[in-house]
């Protein structure tokens, strides 16, 4: 890979494959507790989307891919470029050994079914059927930074995974979207996987067949799986209500308005689905359950 070629490569899709998500998102810019700088507690890295480059206000650093790579893993600039070819920057990765470790981020140490009464109680505060979270959940045993901690854990088509307890978001490289192939015609896409869960929740007892799902576990995988997208018949939209949830709605509609739906108007003025079903209650949930039939 070539200098040029690098700095063509978008850095937030970048710094979620390292594990490192925004803590803010105010288009074109996202804000990072600083992946330069570990021990960090308030959020001073951002990134400037539309010009691709990034300034650490803690440090004073700034730059673009080359000058972060370089800093992040102590290396040189030909030692980054080779990084870079070959780690996994195409929409259809190789699949690492699920306990790699990436340059000192979460290890994974175990995945087992979720036995932890705290995460039980977890899955339950987030209104999602125990039976639901174990079919599509495991228990995460990791290690950050020499020390041993426990989580959900939701897998990705990379190996990696979404991390969540009551007190931590996080995710193990190689971050990427999750697919389930029903081999259906029709798609749901969902931001997050509490969001997929309680889809499944409120339609449990119809037939899953009958839809694919695709978990983007970040928007910014949101493009690269247009063409996935398109390959079904109809394609619905489960967004966030906000800001990044209007654009790629937008995108998507735009694409072709008549083979994606923006399902957002079920939920709104709630942040998402699982919020929604969180607010409304058990008897708007049931009522809902009688009237939608699952897509």
């Amino acid at each position: 890979m070539t200098i040029e070629q690098a700095k063509n490569i978008d850095m937030v899709d970048y710094l979620a494959r390292l594990g490192h998500q925004p803590t803010k998102i105010s288009e074109p810019h996202y804000w990072y507790l600083s992946p330069l700088r570990p021990d960090e507690r308030t959020p001073s890295f951002k990134i400037n989307r539309t010009i691709n480059k990034w300034k650490d206000w803690g440090s004073g650093n700034s730059g673009n891919i080359i000058d972060f790579g370089i800093q992040y893993h102590q290396c040189t600039v030909k030692e980054f470029l080779q990084k870079l070819d070959a780690n996994t920057l195409t929409a259809r990765p190789t699949v690492p050994h699920l306990a790699s470790p990436v340059d000192g981020e979460i290890r994974i140490i175990q995945v087992k079914p979720i036995t932890s009464i705290p995460l039980i109680h977890y899955v339950r505060q987030r209104g999602i059927p125990i039976d639901i979270a174990e079919r599509y959940l495991k228990e995460i045993n990791y290690q950050l930074k020499g020390k041993n901690y426990f989580a959900l854990g939701f897998k990705n088509d990379a190996g990696g995974y979404e991390l969540r307890n009551k007190y931590i978001k996080a995710s193990s490289a190689p971050k990427m979207s999750t697919f389930i192939d029903n081999k259906a015609k029709q798609l749901g896409v969902f931001e997050g996987f509490f969001n997929f869960l309680t889809h499944r929740a409120m339609h449990k007892d119809e037939p899953k067949n009958t839809t694919n799902y695709l978990i983007l576990n970040s928007l910014s995988f949101f493009d690269r799986n247009i063409p996935r997208m398109s390959a079904h018949d109809r394609v619905l939209l489960y967004l966030d209500n906000d800001k990044s949830g209007d654009k790629y709605t937008k995108l998507a509609l735009t694409t072709d308005c008549q083979k994606f739906s923006d399902e957002r108007k079920l939920y709104f003025p709630y942040q998402d689905l699982n919020d929604w079903i969180l607010n409304i209650g058990g008897h708007q949930k049931q009522q809902h359950q009688r009237q939608h039939r699952s897509p």
